[in-house]
C-alpha cells in the first residue's frame, strides 16, 4: 500500500510538472530573439547606439538581441516594423529626433503613442560640417558664398520634414539659402560631402568622429546656446549669431505601446543598469553627447513630447517664402 501510494504522489507531481512547466517558460522573458530595429542605415549613430545597447542587454538579459538596419522614409519604415512586431515586448527600435518630429505632422505614419519610451539614451547639438581641404573653413565662408550666388550651396540631411530640413528652411528665412539633399543611409551622406558631390552636412560631432579627427571633415557651426569647448572652443554657435534654432539630436530606444508592462519595464530597468556604467559614460564622451543625456522611463515619454511640442512652435512660421 505505501509503494502504491508514493507511485501515485510521484505521478501526479510528473503530472503537475507538465502543467506548470510551459507556464514557467512562457513567463521568461525574453523567450525568444528581441529584434533591436535601427530605422537606419549602418554606420550612423543609431546604428552603433543599437548596437552598443543589444550587447548589453544580451549580456544582462541573458537573451538573443539581433540588430535589424531597416532604413527609409525618415525612420518611420523601421518604426513600423517594431511596431507591427512588438507586441509581445519581442521587439524595440532606436528613434531618433528625425523620426520623432514626423510625429508633428497629422498625416504621419509614425504616431507617438504608438510607442513607449524605454529611456532617452543620448542627446547631442547639431551642426554643419564640410569637406576638411574644401572650400569652406568656417561659417563666414558659407555666408559669403551664398550671398554671392544664392541656392548654389548643397547640403546633405537625413531627409523631409525633419530637424535637418527645418534647420535647412530656418536658414533660409535669415537669408541663407541651401538647397537640402536627402540620404537616408548615413554612410551615403558621409560620403557626399567626402566625395564633393555636396558641400555641407547636417550631423551631431560624434557621428563622424572619425571624419573629424583625421581632418577629412570640419565642423563649420553648431546649433546650440553656448560653445561646446575643446576640442570645438572656436567654433561658433547658432545663439551668438543671432540663429533662433537648437532642435538637438536625441536617441531612444522605444517599445510598442500597451506590450506587457513588467516585460518592459525589465528592459527599462536593464537600460538604467546600462546608463550608470563607465561604459555608457565612455560612449557619451566618445559622441560629444550631453553627460546627463540619459532620461528613465519615468520621465522619458513626457520628453519626447516636449521635443514634439518645441518643434510645432518653430513650425508655425511656416516655411521660407
Amino acid at each position: 500500500m505505501k509503494n502504491w501510494k508514493n507511485a501515485v504522489i510521484g505521478v501526479l507531481a510528473v503530472a503537475c510538472a507538465s502543467v506548470t512547466a510551459p507556464a514557467t517558460a512562457q513567463d521568461r522573458f525574453p523567450s525568444k530573439p528581441v529584434e533591436v530595429v535601427v530605422p537606419w542605415g549602418p554606420g550612423g549613430g543609431a546604428d552603433i547606439l543599437g548596437r552598443f545597447v543589444a550587447k548589453w542587454l544580451e549580456a544582462d538579459l541573458k537573451g538573443s538581441f539581433p540588430v535589424i538596419n531597416q532604413p527609409g522614409a525618415t525612420g518611420t519604415i523601421g518604426l513600423q516594423r517594431m511596431v507591427a512586431n512588438g507586441g509581445d515586448a519581442h521587439a524595440i527600435a532606436v528613434l531618433t529626433g528625425d523620426t520623432l518630429t514626423m510625429a508633428a505632422f497629422p498625416n504621419s505614419p509614425f504616431k507617438l503613442n504608438d510607442v513607449v519610451a524605454l529611456g532617452v539614451m543620448i542627446r547631442q547639438p547639431s551642426g554643419l560640417f564640410a569637406k576638411g581641404d574644401g572650400r569652406f573653413q568656417s561659417w563666414a565662408d558659407v555666408v559669403a558664398a551664398d550671398k554671392a550666388k544664392p541656392g548654389s550651396i548643397s547640403v546633405a540631411i537625413t531627409g523631409p520634414n525633419s530637424p535637418d530640413e527645418t534647420t535647412v528652411n530656418y536658414l533660409a528665412s535669415k537669408g541663407i539659402k541651401l538647397v537640402s539633399v536627402p540620404f537616408s543611409r548615413p554612410a551615403e551622406r558621409y560620403t557626399s560631402v567626402l566625395g564633393g558631390h555636396v558641400e555641407l552636412l547636417y550631423e551631431q560631432a560624434g557621428d563622424v568622429k572619425g571624419h573629424l579627427d583625421s581632418k577629412a571633415m570640419r565642423p563649420l557651426i553648431f546649433f546650440a546656446t553656448q560653445r561646446l569647448g575643446a576640442p570645438f572652443a572656436d567654433v561658433p554657435v547658432s545663439a551668438e549669431l543671432g540663429y533662433d534654432i537648437l532642435l538637438p539630436q536625441m536617441r531612444a530606444i522605444v517599445a510598442k505601446a500597451g506590450a506587457d508592462p513588467r516585460r518592459l519595464e525589465a528592459l527599462a530597468t536593464s537600460l538604467g543598469r546600462y546608463a550608470a556604467t563607465p561604459e555608457f559614460a565612455n560612449y557619451l564622451r566618445d559622441q560629444y553627447a550631453l553627460p546627463d543625456s540619459y532620461i528613465p522611463i519615468r520621465d522619458a515619454q513626457r520628453f519626447l513630447e516636449g521635443e514634439i511640442s518645441a518643434f510645432q512652435t518653430l513650425m508655425k512660421s511656416g516655411p521660407p517664402k
